[in-house]
């Protein structure tokens, strides 16, 4: 694939702030680096960064966003949060306060294995966010959860400091970075 092609289909991109990531599309890294796993989610897409990548930080939770705010308030340094939310729908783990306050720290993006919410605001963060769905009711906040341990999310596991890449295609895992 062409760079010129790349460039055109992904021109939201950005880098991770700490590393120099150019415009990807996770097919082609797939393709590239036949290592690197897909997440195997139908995810939708929100905010302004169409394509984000990044080392990664866990979160595994159900119900509570507690773990998410106190990450968001942290310095991304280019990272991206995945947030396994066992798939539940019934309860957001994301709206725009916490988008704005990751976008506003560094973080490239946000993977939510779950729902989140306030989607209209989210569009117009500076931010890449993917989410099984939305759903209009915010968490309890109990303090409930756990941030920075390896997930098993499906056949993937996903420990603290791989890197995620994300596109509209998919989201892909690799432990080494897949970039010059």
């Amino acid at each position: 694939m062409s760079s010129r092609r790349r460039a055109r289909a992904f021109p939201n991109f950005h880098s991770t702030g700490s590393e120099s990531v150019s415009a990807f599309t996770t097919p082609d890294l797939s393709d590239a680096h036949p290592e690197a796993l897909s997440l195997a989610f139908q995810f939708r897409q929100f905010g302004q960064r169409a394509c984000f990548a990044g080392p990664v930080s866990t979160i595994a939770c159900h119900a509570d966003n507690s773990r998410v705010a106190e990450a968001v308030k942290e310095p991304g340094n280019g990272r991206v949060l995945l947030i396994d939310g066992q798939g539940a729908l019934h309860r957001s783990l994301l709206g725009d306060r916490l988008a704005q306050l990751a976008a506003d720290n560094g973080w490239s993006g946000v993977v939510v294995i779950g729902a989140i919410r306030d989607v209209e605001v989210i569009e117009a963060i500076d931010i890449g966010v993917q989410a099984l769905g939305v759903c209009p009711v915010k968490t309890d906040k109990r303090g409930v959860g756990d941030r920075d341990i390896p997930l098993m999310l499906r056949e993937v596991m996903v420990s603290p400091g791989d890197w995620l890449y994300a596109d509209r295609n998919g989201v892909l895992i690799s432990r080494t970075s897949l970039h010059d």
